[in-house]
């Protein structure tokens, strides 16, 4: 679990969870969001908003996870712009973390004899 400031004096928050961090992978929800300059703005979070509905009408929108990432974050009364930066810098990290611990070669047991 993780928590993430949502406006510059830190007197609120929203919790993050593995789970939502999953599905902003899998669904690609950061791809293209921001644009060249760099700055997340109430646009750049109206845009994601716009996005996720765009999903959530097709097909493939019928997924729980998606819902409840919109419940629990994306739609909370405390997601503006500031915390949307942190959510994406969360993100950033949390995919370092996961790609790294995928990269390390698993060492070999040396308290087995080779064969």
């Amino acid at each position: 679990m993780y928590k993430i400031q949502t406006n510059p004096s830190g007197t609120r928050s929203i919790d993050i969870t593995d789970g939502h961090l999953q599905t902003i992978d899998t669904y690609q929800l950061f791809r293209d969001l921001i644009d060249s300059n760099g700055y997340v703005d109430e646009q750049v979070l109206e845009k994601l908003k716009f996005n996720i509905r765009a999903l959530l009408e097709s097909e493939t929108g019928k997924d729980k996870a998606l819902l409840d990432l919109c419940l629990d974050v994306i739609y909370h009364p405390n997601m503006k712009a500031f915390g949307l930066q942190q959510l994406v810098l969360l993100y950033i990290n949390w995919k370092n973390k996961v790609n790294e611990e995928h990269d390390t070669p698993k060492q070999p047991d040396q308290s087995k004899p080779a064969n």
